[in-house]
């Protein structure tokens, strides 16, 4: 249970990460293309290994395997936020998050696969009841008053959320036989490397360098504390990993959906032109029965934790 209510953190922070790239995207980068919140993002990654390398100094004394699979976790850590950012070009925060609901479903299948990880039937039910709580709001009702899955969100999600969960089942592999803090240097050293080597091209280059002549400040400030948060919820996530099964771990994200949508509605009232959330009456009737049924399968998945 400790494992789970730590990862509860994690979501939260994603959730506040999540909002920050839509407003980077919309307000500083649209018009060019995700390569320059990529960029950003990979390159801020940087600021996190002084930090790492002084809460252990012997980062460097890892294997060679061990090394190769946590550069593995860096550039599966770089095509989820690829496709990620794809998907939050063509869906408001709340909807494209949602689809995160499939990462516990890919991380039971790896765990058991990769880790010999299993699950009693009550944990699955739960896990069940909680998808399907989320599952409620996948779907769109047009102005016909007709359902629609969002098909090319759906893709890009789906990618996204196999990226994560095949990142987080190597993370802890290796983690099992490293040092936490040692594995989470090396990710985010790898993370650095691409970002870097992105630099390279002409193309991204030139997007940067225009992106931070219009607006420096405001980008620079908004991607840093969106790195800190992000920093910060890997680190959370890192340690829970350890404490409970892969699955049940992830399965904590289906609540990263939950928080934006609860930050959604926040900003939708205080600041309604800063992230404009949908806010119909169809809407609001999904989100409560998102909250209701997740609810209801969380409290069955902790009372058979304990």
């Amino acid at each position: 249970m400790a494992g789970f209510l730590l990862a509860l953190v994690g979501p939260l922070l994603y959730a506040v990460t999540n909002y920050l790239d839509k407003l980077l995207l919309d307000r500083y980068a649209a018009e060019r293309s995700v390569a320059v919140i990529l960029i950003f993002s990979a390159l801020f990654s940087a600021l996190a290994l002084p930090l790492l390398f002084a809460a252990d100094p012997t980062v460097f004394r890892v294997s060679g395997t061990h090394m190769l699979a946590l550069a593995g976790v860096g550039v599966l850590n770089f095509l989820l936020l690829l496709f990620y950012l794809k998907a939050l070009q063509a869906e408001d925060v709340a909807t494209a998050i949602i689809f995160y609901q499939l990462v516990p479903v890919f991380a039971y299948g790896l765990g058991y696969l990769v880790l010999g990880e299993t699950l009693t039937r009550g944990q699955l039910f739960a896990m069940l009841v909680i998808l399907l709580g989320t599952s409620v709001v996948s779907f769109d009702l047009d102005e016909a008053r007709r359902f629609r899955l969002r098909a090319r969100t759906a893709l890009y999600m789906l990618a996204a959320s196999l990226c994560w969960a095949l990142a987080a089942v190597l993370f802890k592999v290796v983690a099992l036989e490293e040092r936490v803090v040692r594995s989470l240097f090396w990710e985010h050293l790898v993370l650095a490397v691409i970002g870097t080597g992105l630099l390279i091209i002409p193309t991204y280059r030139d997007a940067c360098l225009h992106t931070l002549r219009r607006c420096s400040r405001a980008i620079v400030g908004l991607a840093a504390l969106n790195e800190l948060a992000y920093v910060a919820a890997n680190i959370v996530m890192a340690f829970a990993y350890l404490l409970a099964p892969v699955s049940v771990i992830l399965l904590a994200n289906s609540y990263q959906a939950l928080f934006a949508l609860m930050i959604g509605a926040v900003l939708t009232t205080i600041a309604p032109a800063l992230l404009p959330e949908k806010a119909r009456r169809w809407d609001f009737v999904q989100k409560g029965l998102a909250i209701l049924v997740t609810a209801i399968g969380t409290y069955v998945l902790l009372r058979r934790l304990e």
